[in-house]
């Protein structure tokens, strides 16, 4: 992804089919792999989602859109599920060549940037910083995890380089939001890590579900109570314009509060009958693609159902969380914090780079499990 920065679906794509096509060869059984899960709880939820996404073209004002962008987010989907179903017993074994990819990745990206994009620009590609955006947005992801396997085979010096130099990268870069990610995963793991199961569980979830059940209203908080020496200091985040169109979107979703626009009518938000219900002041804003807000833009396009449902999907998934060991779990809570702050405050909710990132990232989640029921085993 830093050198071509869309390629995260493709590549995951790619290694899903692999991985597909060599479970078919060595004859390893599917049906417990691929379609069980999808019949626990969280399966039945996060299938029911999908299913109100499809349900809500029926009513969608621009069904060509909705179209669009469910075929750049299934085809994403449906690769990161097959990564993280399949990859992980696997992975184990090539953390350490993993690490030293994502150190000399982020080595790149940092002297790239310190050398303004020469690299960039001899190979032809756009000249601009925040082209790295998101290959470190994804390092962001991996990192989590990927530490923490590193950890638990006693490879702590290479899990603190790989670290280091993800966040070195990060400060170095143009993206707010991988640095702030980073920091709420670290601060995360730090506190999660001694305390007690259920007090780490409800914390996280408190956190990601206030951020759910708030989104609506975040626009009209933040203007009333963010201070103005504040976005003066966070001139250069455009923190203002990010007040006004969570306000803007948030009047939108008071406009069509139960069932929403439809799936994936952010991208012309303004074209959409719920934006023609809200004060023309507040219209301008729906133009910009999304609302910069994953959760808003769940509540703007699947309305009080879709919120509900993704909800349950997260209160599921924090409660298979809160079985496994201290160490997957911290790590698990990481991601969660890390990829919900980011979620909160940066891209679409749909975009397929993003989704093969999480997918990636839960994969390597996995084999951290897989990883420590081995050591258990041995011991």
């Amino acid at each position: 992804m830093a050198v071509a920065n869309r390629s995260s679906p493709v590549v995951v794509g790619l290694a899903g089919l692999l991985l597909l096509a060599g479970s078919v060869a060595a004859r390893r059984p599917l049906r417990p792999l691929l379609l069980a899960p999808l019949a626990t709880p969280l399966g039945v939820a996060a299938l029911a989602v999908l299913a109100w996404c499809a349900s809500s073209l029926a009513w969608s004002p621009l069904p060509g859109l909705s179209l669009r962008t469910l075929s750049e987010f299934l085809p994403a989907l449906a690769g990161a599920y097959l990564v993280a179903r399949l990859a992980p017993p696997h992975l184990a074994a090539l953390a350490g060549p993993a690490a030293w990819i994502l150190i000399a990745t982020c080595l790149y990206v940092v002297a790239d940037l310190a050398s303004g994009l020469t690299i960039r620009e001899a190979l032809g590609q756009r000249v601009a910083a925040f082209a790295f955006n998101r290959p470190l947005l994804t390092a962001m992801l991996l990192v989590f995890p990927l530490a923490a396997c590193l950890a638990a085979t006693g490879r702590r010096g290479l899990a603190a380089i790989v670290s280091a130099v993800v966040a070195v990268a990060a400060w170095r870069s143009v993206s707010g939001a991988t640095v702030l990610g980073l920091a709420a995963g670290a601060l995360t793991f730090c506190v999660v890590r001694w305390l007690p199961a259920r007090a780490g569980i409800g914390l996280t979830g408190a956190a990601l579900l206030g951020a759910l059940v708030l989104a609506p209203v975040e626009g009209d908080l933040l203007a009333r109570t963010m201070p103005e020496a504040v976005h003066q200091r966070l001139a250069a985040s455009s923190t203002r314009a990010r007040v006004a169109i969570a306000r803007s979107f948030g009047a939108a979703v008071a406009a069509d509060p139960w069932r929403g626009a439809g799936y994936g009518t952010s991208g012309r938000f303004q074209d959409t009958p719920a934006a023609g219900r809200i004060e023309p002041e507040l219209r301008v804003m729906l133009a910009v693609g999304h609302p910069h807000n994953s959760f808003l833009q769940v509540w703007a396009e699947l309305g009080l159902v879709g919120a509900t449902l993704s909800g349950l999907v997260l209160i599921l998934t924090l409660r298979a969380v809160a079985a496994w060991g201290p160490l997957a779990r911290s790590a698990a809570l990481a991601l969660l914090a890390a990829a919900g702050i980011v979620a909160f405050v940066e891209h679409g909710a749909w975009q397929a780079w993003w989704t093969a990132g999480v997918g990636a990232a839960i994969a390597w989640l996995r084999a951290l499990t897989y990883q420590l029921e081995a050591l258990t085993t041995e011991r």
